[in-house]
């Protein structure tokens, strides 16, 4: 389990990349690319007091149109110049460091007539988001500090294909835990025996498309058992 101290420093984090997505959509117009929203994230970042990033040199993330659908490391990714234009799905991934504490959030805009749709109109987008917020909602009911990161990946797997959705991820995982060190993630993988309650925090990040479909999305939150065993949300 966290101290007190841990999860507040992490908090700190999170709470800056949080603070981001509730501003930039407001700021995204058609013209914006990859690129120029990641100036945007970054530049906010900075201004909130995380400079760094303990993702390579990638503090944000960001994947929009003919790229929708692409799982890339962060040590590869090269932001594209493609506009966000007037029909559009934008996934953001933030990786801010507070101190040496790190930060992990992502979310998926859905883009109608140029601008960021808090209800959009498009089934697929209203699809997508529904399927991510209620999978992220079953996860905290069901896992137990006793659950191994392989039970969770089958688990939220079997969900994936049983709601008509498929795993995008490069690596086939859904997450990770947060360490100090890349190197020292335990990612959420098949036949993974760590179990959740041996890590301080994970993230839970699964990236998918609808079978047959266009959008990719991605919902990502970092997670903790309190004293109690139970989970809760950073």
């Amino acid at each position: 389990m966290p101290t007190i101290e841990q999860i507040n420093c992490h908090s700190k984090a999170q709470d800056a990349a949080r603070k981001v997505f509730e501003r930039l959509p407001e700021l995204i117009t058609a013209n914006d690319s990859e690129q120029s929203i990641a100036t945007k994230a970054y530049d906010m970042l900075r201004d909130l007091g995380c400079p760094e990033t303990w993702y390579y040199r990638c503090p944000a993330l960001v994947l929009l149109g003919t790229r929708s659908c692409i799982s890339v490391s962060g040590k590869a990714y090269q932001p594209s110049e493609e506009l966000v234009g007037l029909s559009n799905l934008i996934t953001i991934d933030l990786s801010p460091i507070h101190e040496h504490y790190w930060g992990d959030c992502a979310r998926s805009f859905p883009v109608e007539n140029g601008k960021v749709s808090r209800s959009p109109e498009l089934l697929e987008f209203k699809n997508g988001l529904h399927f991510l917020t209620q999978l992220h909602k079953k996860m905290l009911r069901l896992v137990r500090p006793e659950t191994s990161l392989g039970q969770l990946f089958d688990w939220t797997n079997v969900c994936i294909r049983e709601s008509g959705f498929v795993n995008l991820d490069y690596r086939n995982n859904v997450g990770h835990s947060i360490a100090s060190c890349k190197e020292d993630r335990q990612f959420i993988e098949a036949k993974n025996p760590v179990r959740l309650g041996d890590v301080k925090f994970f993230s839970f990040e699964p990236f998918v498309r609808l079978k047959g479909g266009t959008w990719g999305f991605k919902h990502e939150d970092i997670f903790f058992f309190n004293q109690a065993g139970t989970l809760e949300t950073l």
